[in-house]
């Protein structure tokens, strides 16, 4: 008697899942979260803030992903200094850990570096960014660079840009050796 109901329960969890896939309408997320605010941390330390007013999981998917449908905030500390990124609308893909962030995207570095796209890609076990749509980065001396393409490493020491036209403030008094 206590092996058929150990058999029973363990075949009943297998078509648990199975019930709450058919319960689900097709394309319909497994959960949904309203006003979310998920914090990361790695040794005791909060290392990232996820701020969000919507989320849709749909983790049930063959390729899950998490979906931002009114965007995300999120900041992001490395050795104490704080970055922070916004847009209008993100999708978080789990199996390659590739953050798409949509429309308005904000990028604030704690150097006062700012980019802004209309898409960004993030990168996050590779820790790169990268997009195919025309961008701007804005420098904290005043200067800028717009292009067409952008790579570059998530702390922007290795930049790789196409296209691009600029304005650059060249302090006079260091050429000069004044």
């Amino acid at each position: 008697m206590a092996i058929l109901l150990v058999i029973t329960l363990f075949s009943c969890e297998g078509n648990y899942k199975k019930i709450q896939q058919f319960n689900l309408k097709d394309g319909a997320p497994f959960a949904e979260g309203k006003n979310i605010n998920l914090k990361y941390t790695d040794s005791g330390k909060v290392v990232t803030n996820l701020i969000a007013s919507k989320l849709w999981d749909y983790s049930n998917f063959k390729f899950p992903y998490q979906e931002f449908p009114e965007g995300v905030e999120v900041h992001f500390w490395d050795d104490n200094k704080e970055n922070i990124v916004t847009s209008d609308y993100a999708i978080r893909y789990d199996k390659t850990g590739i953050i798409d962030l949509r429309k308005n995207v904000v990028l604030v570095t704690s150097d006062s570096l700012t980019l802004k796209a209309e898409q960004l890609y993030w990168d996050q076990k590779n820790k790169w960014v990268f997009t195919d749509e025309p961008y701007r980065i804005e420098f904290k001396d005043g200067s800028h660079n717009d292009g067409a393409r952008l790579d570059s490493s998530e702390d922007f020491k290795e930049i790789i840009s196409r296209k691009n036209q600029g304005v650059q403030i060249i302090d006079k008094t260091k050429i000069d050796g004044e």
